[in-house]
């Protein structure tokens, strides 16, 4: 039945914590089943747990979603200790539950490795990776199951809504929005506040709200992976956004490449809906409100505000002018207030703290804290939140781990295909809105990908070009042909065809493609080819002049050669040559023949005494 009052909201949630009291404490078993550990077998862990455990009632066993450290999944931690084991396997299963969850003995094997130090790390709060980040929106998933409302109830969810709904105006929750500073976390970096305030003052009756899970950066999956793991606290931001605004009616646009958040997000509509918080007089309210999940087809550019409404009205994803804002004319031509998943999931914590709680969080223009999707050439891969203001050297090195092989930092790029690339010399750069902005890059929706010295900035920019240019609408001309064009030159660079003049020519057709453009893809898509200039100037000019790749990355500037005194003779890069281009015999130095070298770079890859070389 539906709860008709705050206090029936509380009685409710009472009742859950009484009874997870009575039972005790029990000896417990956490995995994390997201997408980042099912693509590494945790379905399979999964099914092992079950079969394992029976009907054991001593063992609680949950299945949660993503706990950050995606690289080292499937993650299981063993409860009341918080063992921390990674890399879980079915195999594993039996000795966990007789060893560990039995005798709380320590399996070994299992144990997060420090690559620095060489010692093993029992519990995920003593893990480097995780001992620097300050995670508010995103550390609740390894708390709770995702299907069960009651876990989301149990850690205080839907407080902040009642605090909302039964002790302040709209126009204080909108206050309080804006005191906290805090601004979007989809890319643009808009003041929340701001842009609620305009919604509720746009003239009509009916007013929208849409959160944006579309998320098509390459690399980037922190919405994705906050909609799988924690979809309550999105539902409950939006309830309290949609209160202040004075909206009845919600979108949650999810690309359908989500199938999981999708998922996920059905059930907690679902469940909300049973419980009397979505739907008619919330709590007995008198506010209204519904939501529907809209799923999109991925077009990157369907991430743009307008061509997303468009989406969900029908059409092409297209983005439109904003000759009037989508505050005042948006999704049917009426307000429409939209934000994406990281954005919504603040607000609860907003309201229940307070904004200045909140605003003692970050820098002065960058308040709270921030999900990146940190990958690349990093030891320590996936997703962490940090306060902004967080330097890029505490996060590739002291949450990151460093660059896996000894190898040399180069370069981060920031804010997805359309950010820029931030070179060694400002890695103590603070990361927020406006210090990356000021660099060349932007924040984004937070994708950070780490890059080493055996990177080539040209064929970088190239590879974004090509995305953007796949990804662009067409729409506008500055942006289908200038990203067109930008790619063609990058292209010819990186193939030995380049020619004087092309350096001053990208930077021309940048700047002409981001002014020119009507949406922030064509006004942000020359950043990687504009920043890797503006740091990386002297490879473009041997990709031009010399006609030389120094990092060793584009095949047509580069030749592969066996330095003689190094080679071992072991043969294993003339076993690995795809096309029997190595000649030599045991004890007697390889040769490659240049004729046959399709430069794949196998050899160099497997050579165990560095004696290949690139020249």
């Amino acid at each position: 039945m539906p709860l008709k009052s705050p206090d029936e909201l509380e009685q409710l949630r009472t009742k859950i914590l009484e009874e997870r009291k009575a039972q005790g404490e029990k000896k417990g078993i956490v995995l994390c089943t997201g997408t980042g550990c099912r693509g590494a077998g945790a379905s399979e862990v999964f099914d092992a747990f079950k079969k394992a455990l029976g009907k054991k009632s001593a063992i609680e066993f949950k299945s949660t979603c993503c706990h950050g450290f995606c690289e080292r999944g499937p993650i299981t931690i063993v409860e009341p200790l918080g063992i921390f084991y990674q890399g879980v396997t079915p195999a594993d299963v039996p000795q966990i539950i007789a060893e560990t969850v039995t005798k709380g003995q320590v399996i070994e094997k299992l144990l997060y490795r420090d690559p620095a130090t060489g010692q093993t790390i029992p519990t995920e709060k003593a893990i480097p990776f995780y001992t620097k980040q300050n995670r508010l929106v995103f550390g609740n998933n390894r708390h709770l199951d995702p299907t069960r409302i009651e876990d989301y109830m149990a850690m205080g969810g839907y407080k902040a809504l009642v605090k909302a709904l039964f002790h302040m105006s709209p126009e204080e929750v909108i206050e309080e929005i804006k005191r906290s500073g805090l601004r979007g976390r989809g890319g643009g970096g808009f003041p929340a506040g701001r842009k609620w305030e305009s919604c509720r003052k746009a003239h009509g009756d009916i007013k929208y709200v849409i959160c944006n899970c579309d998320e098509g950066d390459p690399g980037a999956y922190m919405d994705r992976s906050l909609m799988e793991g924690n979809p309550h606290s999105v539902l409950e931001g939006m309830l309290i956004g949609a209160y202040a605004i004075g909206s009845s009616e919600g979108y949650v646009y999810v690309r359908n490449e989500y199938p999981l958040a999708v998922e996920n997000v059905g059930i907690a509509i679902e469940q909300a809906t049973k419980m009397g918080l979505l739907g008619k007089d919330i709590l007995g309210s008198g506010f209204d409100f519904s939501l529907v999940i809209n799923k999109g087809g991925g077009a990157f550019v369907a991430g743009e505000s307008s061509a997303l409404m468009a989406s969900i009205e029908g059409y092409v994803a297209e983005p439109r002018a904003k000759h009037i804002h989508m505050t005042e004319s948006g999704l049917w031509e009426r307000p429409t207030n939209l934000n994406n998943v990281e954005t919504w999931a603040n607000v609860p914590v907003i309201i229940e703290k307070g904004a200045d709680w909140y605003a003692s969080i970050g820098t002065q223009g960058s308040k709270g804290t921030k999900i990146f999707s940190l990958v690349g050439k990093i030891n320590n891969t996936g997703l962490i939140e940090v306060p902004m203001g967080m330097t890029l050297r505490e996060i590739v090195y002291d949450i990151g781990g460093g660059i896996p092989g000894g190898k040399r930092f180069k370069a981060v790029q920031t804010g997805g295909p359309s950010g820029g690339c931030i070179p060694e010399s400002l890695l103590d750069l603070p990361v927020d809105f406006d210090e990356l902005t000021k660099a060349g890059s932007m924040m984004g929706s937070g994708g950070m990908i780490v890059m080493d010295e055996s990177t080539c900035m040209v064929d970088v920019a190239k590879y974004f070009m090509h995305f953007l240019k796949d990804e662009s609408c067409g729409k506008c001309t500055s942006c289908r042909d200038g990203t067109l064009r930008m790619y063609e030159v990058l292209d010819a660079i990186t193939k030995g065809k380049g020619k004087e003049g092309d350096i001053e020519f990208l930077e021309e057709i940048g700047w002409m493609t981001a002014e020119a453009s009507l949406c922030a893809l064509g006004g942000s898509a020359a950043n990687p080819v504009l920043s890797t200039i503006r740091y990386f100037r002297d490879e473009y000019e041997a990709h031009i002049s010399a006609k030389r790749c120094p990092a060793g990355v584009c095949t047509e500037l580069i030749t592969f050669t066996i330095d003689p005194k190094a080679c071992i003779a072991c043969g294993k890069c003339r076993k690995g040559c795809p096309t029997e281009a190595i000649t030599g015999e045991k004890k007697v130095p390889h040769k490659i023949v240049q004729a046959k070298c399709i430069k794949c770079g196998t050899c160099r890859e497997v050579c165990p005494s560095d004696a290949v070389k690139v020249a």
